[in-house]
């Protein structure tokens, strides 16, 4: 079940530097204008805003990373409970569709996380 529960962490982490990539350096492109929904202009205004948030994502995604390489369960914890809340919130204020790309996966390898340990 170990391996299991750093596999899914893994890939929570692997999403979250997507998230980073898409939201720093894609945003205004076509796979960042087909997530948002937004035309050039607002895709432009809302670059900033959106980096600012790919930043956050490369945090969560170096802690992920941070907590498989010492192998520490609580530092995994940590960053899944992040995850999980930073996903609810979004699915509440921006878009339900960050509930089952964000907090599920997180909260499916906390789960993992929490048996093996």
């Amino acid at each position: 079940m170990h391996t299991v529960a750093q596999v899914l962490v893994g890939v929570v982490a692997a999403l979250h530097v997507y998230f980073l990539v898409l939201e720093m350096f894609l945003w205004q492109r076509p796979p960042g204008r087909a997530l948002s929904g937004f035309d050039a202009d607002t895709a432009r205004l809302t670059a900033p805003l959106a980096a600012n948030q790919g930043l956050y994502n490369g945090f969560l995604a170096a802690g992920l990373v941070w907590s498989l390489v010492i192998d520490s369960l609580a530092t995994q914890v940590f960053f899944l409970v992040c995850v999980i809340v930073a996903g609810v919130y979004g699915a509440a204020t921006a878009n339900r569709r960050i509930l089952f790309a964000q907090a599920l996966p997180g909260a499916l390898a906390l789960g993992a996380a929490l048996s093996a340990g």
